[in-house]
């Protein structure tokens, strides 16, 4: 009997350990230390290539080791923040030929559902509303790794890379052929909800 009951609570620690450890874990994007950017690239008239920025930006992700297609996703783009390196085509920019700031701005991103494959890679799917109009897209997602940071922290980061067809979110504006898709690049790192850091160990 005593060796039945020890091979009971055997089992019910290994599968409490592991209940723990998947545990979904909300990360809030660290913006403020710099760790995240989102980051723009498009044909210039067809014989370069254009790249910038936004500078403000905000956010928060789930994810759950254990069950990744759980994963959710926030994000929250102040449009008036891009940034060109050029001071003139950044007010062209903002104005209603393109991103139309005064009346749209911001723009959101919200996942509906995400699949991770094997290696790590995965698809992320959401709305992403931009100049007042919703469309979904997709994005492709490298998950570049996780663990403690030096200040008590814990941290998880991600990349991706989408494309967007300018048209269906109402920016009209031709700049020829080449100009009418723009790329989309994110670099993700999120710190974990200070709830959760007592209540799980790092993996």
């Amino acid at each position: 009997m005593k060796r039945i009951s020890r091979l009971f609570l055997s089992v019910f620690s290994i599968m409490f350990f592991y209940a723990q450890q998947s545990i979904a874990s909300s990360y809030i994007i660290d913006t403020e230390g710099g760790h995240a950017f989102i980051q723009f690239r498009i044909s210039h008239l067809g014989y370069s290539v254009l790249a910038g920025r936004f500078n403000r930006f905000s956010g928060d992700f789930v994810y759950d080791t254990g069950n990744p297609s759980a994963a959710s996703v926030n994000v929250l783009v102040e449009t008036g923040s891009i940034d060109s390196n050029h001071a003139e085509r950044d007010k062209h920019l903002r104005d209603e030929d393109f991103l139309a700031v005064k009346q749209f701005p911001q723009a959101q991103f919200v996942s509906s559902s995400y699949s991770e494959r094997e290696d790590g890679s995965g698809l992320l799917k959401g709305n992403l509303t931009l100049r007042g109009v919703t469309r979904p897209i997709e994005i492709e997602v490298e998950h570049v790794g996780a663990g403690s940071d030096p200040w008590g922290g814990y941290r998880r980061g991600f990349t991706g890379r989408t494309r967007l067809v300018l048209a269906d979110f109402g920016i009209t504006k031709y700049l020829g052929d080449a100009a009418k898709e723009m790329e989309l690049i994110l670099g993700i790192e999120g710190i974990r909800s200070k709830s959760q850091r007592s209540s799980r160990k790092p993996r």
